[in-house]
C-alpha cells in the first residue's frame, strides 16, 4: 500500500483509522527496519541571513529592519567545515537566505574548497534557494551532491501569498531541475502555517512521495514578532509528529531530520520526532553570534553551544531512546537504486 501513490483522500482515511501513537510507532519501526537504530549526523553553517525575499512567516525576510544582517566569508565557512569534519562529521549543510551579494561562482569556489578540505570525502547539502537550471548544474559541477528546497505548502493560492508572490509552479520546475541534475533532493513543508486545511496537510504529505523526495525536513510553523503573520497560534507538535510518521510510511529509503523548531517548542520535541521516523539530527555549526540573528522563528534552541558541545548532548539524547548517533554520510537509498536503474 504504501510504496504506491495514493490520493489525499485515502491518506486521510487511513491517518484517522489509526491514533497517533499507532502512526508513530508503525513509523519508527519502519525506519528502524530500514537505517537500523542509526541517526545520522549533518554539520548546518547558516552563513548569511541577508535575504531578498519577504516571506510572510521568516524572521529574516528583507523588509524585517530589526535584523542585524551578517555574511560570513568564505574562509570562515571552510574554516568551520575544517573543524566539524575533525569531529568527525561527514555532511555539511550551508544554508543561508536569498542573498544578491553572493554570486553561484562565490558558492562554487567555496564548494570547491570544501571539497578540497575534507579531501573530497564530506558531504555538501546547499539550501540557497531557486535558481535557474544553468546555476544548479555549475554548483553541481563543483562538487555540490544535495540541494534542500522545501516547498512549505502544496495550496497553490496559500504559496503565492505567503512567498512573496514566488508561485507554487516555480518552486515544482526547480525541484524538478534538481532531480534531474541527479542532486539528492530534499524539500518538504510547515505544518500549521496560517490558512492550512486538512485537505492541504495530507497534500503535502503526499506530495512528498509524489516527488519521490531523497530527505524531508519537516516543522512547525512558529510566530515570529516581527513578521506579519505575528499574531497567529503555531500548531501542536502533534500535528507535526503524525505528518512525520506519514511521510516516514511513504518513504522509507528518505532521510528525514528532527527538525530544530520541534525542540524549540517542546523540550523532546527532536526525540519525539526520532521516535516517530525521523533519522538525522543536525547540529549547527555556525558561530554563536551567527546563530543569535539567524532566527527564521523565535525561541531557537542552542545558540550558546559550539559543535562539540551540542554533539555530546546530542549524543546523550539518542541514547537515552536506545538509538546511536553516527557521523556516516548517510547517503540516500533511493538515489543509489536510482542510478542501478
Amino acid at each position: 500500500m504504501w510504496g504506491a501513490p495514493m490520493n489525499s483522500a485515502d491518506l486521510r482515511a487511513f491517518a484517522e483509522g489509526r491514533t497517533l501513537d499507532a502512526l508513530r510507532g508503525e513509523a519508527n519501526a519502519l525506519c528502524e527496519s530500514v537505517w537500523g537504530k542509526r541517526v545520522f549526523v549533518r554539520g548546518l553553517i547558516e552563513f548569511s541571513n541577508h535575504c531578498a525575499r519577504n516571506c510572510l512567516y521568516c524572521g529574516i525576510r528583507g523588509a524585517n529592519t530589526r535584523v542585524s544582517r551578517y555574511r560570513l566569508s568564505s574562509d570562515e565557512i571552510v574554516e568551520i567545515v575544517r573543524e566539524g569534519f575533525r569531529l568527525g562529521i561527514r555532511t555539511f549543510v550551508l544554508q543561508g537566505g536569498e542573498d544578491p551579494f553572493l554570486s553561484v561562482l562565490d558558492h562554487c569556489r567555496t564548494v570547491e574548497r570544501i571539497k578540497d578540505a575534507t579531501e573530497g570525502t564530506a558531504a555538501i547539502t546547499l539550501s540557497l534557494g531557486i535558481r535557474s537550471r544553468s546555476e544548479y548544474a555549475a554548483l553541481k559541477a563543483a562538487g555540490a551532491d544535495r540541494y534542500l528546497l522545501r516547498f512549505e505548502t502544496s495550496d497553490e493560492t496559500l504559496h503565492t501569498r505567503l512567498r512573496d508572490g514566488v508561485p507554487f509552479a516555480a518552486r515544482r520546475r526547480a525541484l524538478d531541475d534538481l532531480k534531474e541534475l541527479d542532486y539528492e533532493v530534499g524539500s518538504g513543508f510547515m505544518t500549521g502555517l496560517p490558512g492550512e486545511t486538512e485537505e492541504t496537510f495530507y497534500e503535502n504529505v503526499r506530495l512528498c512521495k509524489t516527488l519521490e523526495l531523497d530527505m524531508v525536513g519537516i516543522g512547525p510553523f512558529i510566530p515570529h514578532p516581527d513578521t506579519p503573520l505575528w499574531s497567529d497560534a503555531p500548531p501542536s507538535l502533534e500535528r507535526t509528529l503524525r505528518a512525520v510518521a506519514l511521510v516516514r510510511l511513504l518513504l522509507p529509503m528518505a532521510n528525514m531530520p528532527a527538525t530544530t523548531a520541534a525542540g524549540s517548542i517542546d523540550p523532546l520535541g527532536r526525540e519525539k520526532m526520532l521516535l516517530s521516523g525521523a533519522n538525522v539530527l543536525m547540529p549547527n555549526l555556525s558561530p554563536s553570534e551567527a546563530k543569535r540573528h539567524y532566527l527564521l522563528y523565535p525561541g531557537k534552541v542552542c545558540l550558546d553551544e559550539d559543535g562539540s558541545s551540542c554533539l555530546k548532548c546530542l549524543r546523550a539524547r539518542v541514547l537515552r531512546l536506545g538509538k546511536e548517533l553516527v557521523f556516516d554520510r548517510g547517503d540516500s537509498r533511493s538515489a543509489a537504486l536510482r542510478h542501478v536503474g
